[in-house]
């Protein structure tokens, strides 16, 4: 009886109604898929084309392998159950990662299919638990955790939770669950553990690698490089909640002009709308937005907008919207997503003609103004109650491919600003999925708090973003909720943010400043309030020559993100590196969550506690110098350095 088969480059293994199929996906990678019933489909949710491999395949009667030049596969049957059974070896014929047995009479299958009646598949995957090994990635969760073994984790999006299924691991490989569907994964000592609610196959792909940068280049192979940076991302940008008119903008970025401070970027955030998805500013705050476009680029800065998927009952695009199918479908009762300010429903991102809509109509409005960046906020996106059963999508529901829709938002607008000729868009996002970061994304982590436990939890979450193959990340500097300018607490917190900030892979400082300002149009008109002051200035005469500083210091960098951004383009390389990223021999490093490799050359260890002025840094072997006061230490110990409010300890490696 023949289980195996070779199709092309593929290795093929049939039993009991179920296809398994293993392809290359590049000498470094294999992609598996397998369903119930049926042919394998070949959905690209997020892979692009394979890289050219030329496998070996070796086919018997109870086993088979199929082996590239830095990964194997090897299928095994057991003899009582006829299951198959893959483990995945290195190009030296060490285990990376196996599926779990069939555990002879407990009956077990590795990939399970449990049908919903008359519908698709609600499916799990397991893999065998190894000792030691380390899971770095997964995406934006607000957790203070860096290395996710022993950790179960939610696979769907929140405001400020980005899931992104791809994971390194210590043992040599990558690992993408390509799957949007929702669900969730549980890496247990003993067995790790997929979840997808509704599904129509199983589809992952492992990626084998020396070192992690080998393994981020093998994914970014797969998935796709974000583009270069364009020079105004590697400066300093200016935003709050909210400027609302046109003359407050312009004026503030006149007083940073005036004050001989540099700013790349300033950010008109949202309800700068008369409503949600009429897409244009309101004229009564902004008369006159080419004028105001051009005058900022004289003065060297860019203008970003804020540009919601939200489209209002009342939004004058609204009802041809819903007649022409482009909005997103409740499944149940009212066609409503959210209520804030008003009854809004999302446009439909996965639909190619509501993302030809929706550009259209953000390029007569915005980008024909000469605005050239654009701030995609709400991409998870943000349902009032997240009940993820009761969506539709064009191209499916919500519980089968709800996640890949924040990677569909950012391609709205990544391919209309291509095809107007603009080289390497960048465009903020408040979520992300697997293959984001090729329609560039630059992701920030969403409406966090401004307090010290929030601000340590960023640490982790940008870290596993670049883990995960999201390069370009930041932040609120000082945090989203309840941060009070002329509060002298809240003024310490937003000096060690800031001063972190310099060394993200974008410096951005926003928030929601608290006492909020009332905001009413000519005729008493309530509108949305305005946030309080959150310019550099606005923090105090202890504070400003440290925010100074660290805006000239984030400039003298200027070459060096330069090159950094660059890596990330040709190598799929993160900004902010892990110290494990960059040191995986060194065991100490493994789980350091508070401190981390700004590109190959800095060691930043932010001060994360109220009061600190002084913290314990681990150097790894070598020798560093303290970029403040010139100190060399030797590597390979830790030891404790002052930390004075006015800087944070940042650490160059010598050569």
């Amino acid at each position: 009886m023949r289980y195996f088969e070779q199709d092309g480059s593929s290795l093929i293994w049939r039993n009991k109604g179920e296809t398994l199929v293993i392809t290359p996906w590049g000498e470094n990678s294999l992609r598996v898929r397998s369903t119930l019933m049926g042919d394998v489909a070949d959905t690209r949710f997020a892979l692009l084309d394979p890289q050219e491999a030329q496998p070996e395949i070796t086919i018997g009667d109870t086993h088979a392998t199929i082996r590239c030049a830095g990964i194997t596969a090897d299928v095994t049957m057991d003899g009582w159950h006829r299951y198959a059974q893959i483990t995945f070896l290195n190009a030296r014929g060490e285990v990376l990662l196996r599926e779990t047995p069939p555990a002879n009479a407990l009956a077990l299958k590795s990939r399970k299919f449990e049908p919903h009646l008359g519908g698709d598949f609600a499916l799990t995957a397991t893999f065998e638990g190894q000792d030691g090994e380390h899971i770095y990635g997964m995406g934006q969760y607000q957790e203070e955790t860096l290395d996710w073994k022993g950790s179960t984790l939610e696979l769907a999006h929140r405001n400020s939770q980005a899931s992104v299924p791809f994971y390194i691991s210590s043992r040599g490989y990558g690992f993408l669950w390509h799957n949007p569907a929702i669900g969730s994964v549980s890496f247990g000592t003993n067995r790790t553990t997929w979840h997808a609610e509704s599904t129509k196959q199983l589809d992952y792909l492992v990626c084998a690698g020396d070192t992690p940068a080998d393994i981020s280049l093998a994914y970014a192979k797969a998935t796709g490089f974000a583009p270069e940076m364009p020079e105004y991302g590697l400066g300093f940008w200016q935003c709050k909640l909210r400027y609302w008119n046109q003359e407050q903008l312009l004026e503030v970025a006149r007083e940073y002009k005036r004050r001989g401070l540099k700013i790349d970027v300033i950010v008109c955030d949202f309800f700068h709308w008369p409503r949600m998805g009429d897409y244009r500013f309101d004229p009564e705050f902004f008369p006159d937005p080419a004028a105001m476009v051009s005058e900022l680029q004289e003065m060297g800065i860019e203008l970003m907008v804020s540009v919601w998927p939200q489209v209002a009952l009342t939004s004058e695009n609204y009802e041809e919207m819903l007649q022409q199918g482009l909005l997103v479908r409740a499944e149940y009762g009212e066609q409503i997503g959210m209520r804030f300010v008003e009854d809004s429903m999302f446009f439909d991102a996965t639909n190619p003609r509501a993302r030809r809509y929706v550009w259209e109509k953000c390029r007569k409005n915005y980008y024909d103004h000469g605005i050239r960046i654009f701030w995609l906020d709400e991409a998870e996106p943000e349902y009032g109650t997240y009940e993820f059963k009761n969506y539709r999508y064009h191209i499916g529901s919500n519980q089968q491919i709800g996640n890949i829709y924040p990677q569909h938002y950012a391609r709205t607008f990544y391919d209309g600003m291509i095809e107007a000729g603009q080289q390497n868009p960048v465009n903020l996002l408040r979520c992300a999925w697997a293959g984001s970061q090729r329609y560039g994304a630059l992701v920030w982590s969403g409406d966090i708090m401004s307090q010290w436990a929030d601000f340590r939890r960023q640490i982790c979450a940008g870290l596993n973003m670049g883990f995960a193959g999201i390069p370009w990340w930041t932040t609120d500097i000082g945090g989203f909720h309840g941060g009070w300018t002329d509060h002298e607490d809240f003024r310490e917190l937003f000096i060690r943010w800031f001063q972190w900030g310099c060394y993200c892979p974008v410096m951005r400082l926003h928030g929601d400043r608290q006492p909020s300002q009332p905001v009413r149009r000519k005729d008493g008109t309530p509108v949305l309030n305005s946030g309080y002051n959150n310019e550099v200035w606005s923090y105090g005469e202890t504070a400003y020559p440290i925010l100074v500083h660290y805006m000239e210091r984030r400039e003298s960098l200027r070459p060096y993100v330069r090159t950094l951004m660059n890596e990330a383009h040709t190598a799929g390389k993160p900004v902010m590196r892990a110290m494990y990223y960059e040191y995986p021999q060194d065991a100490a490093c493994a789980d350091l969550k508070d401190q981390y490799m700004f590109g190959p050359d800095y060691l930043v260890a932010p001060v994360l506690e109220a009061g600190a002025r002084s913290r314990s840094v681990y150097l790894p072997a070598g020798s560093w110098t303290d970029v403040d006061t010139g100190i060399t230490y030797e590597g390979g110990q830790r030891t404790t350095v002052d930390a004075p409010l006015e800087r944070i300890p940042v650490f160059r490696r010598n050569a």
